[in-house]
């Protein structure tokens, strides 16, 4: 059986993404482990502390900053998290001075938001 336990988002600050994701998305940091320059570091859902982990991964190599641009240059989020009420946590964040690129918009069988997260990317939330 395979399972997906990490995934992952190039960050162009590892401090800053950390605060970003913790602080104001409301992940909880799981592992922070120096690796020279950068570290091992992932956030979880405090609702699932033992669950897939993201990776926020530095972008040191020449291409990720690269694929970095060019997706947010398309206007293409570097991934996705689900939501309870998307209204809330837009008004939530909002209020938090995050900013978005596109406010709750049905789309089809969802109803879907784009944030900034100050750290190179763009991210998706979604409401099913």
């Amino acid at each position: 059986m395979i399972r997906i336990t990490l995934a992952s988002v190039f960050v162009d600050d590892q401090d800053k993404a950390a605060a970003f994701y913790t602080d104001v998305l409301g992940f909880v940091k799981k592992h922070d482990i120096p690796m020279g320059a950068a570290r091992w570091l992932t956030v979880v859902s405090p609702a699932a502390p033992d669950g897939t982990e993201l990776v926020l991964e530095p972008n040191g190599h020449p291409a990720a900053g690269v694929y970095q641009k060019a997706l947010v240059g398309d206007g293409i989020p570097a991934t996705a998290f689900q939501v309870d009420d998307i209204q809330r946590e837009y008004e939530r964040l909002a209020g938090l001075g995050v900013r978005f690129t596109r406010t709750p918009t049905p789309a089809g069988p969802v109803t879907v938001a784009v944030l900034d997260d100050t750290c190179g990317n763009l991210i998706q939330l979604y409401q099913a």
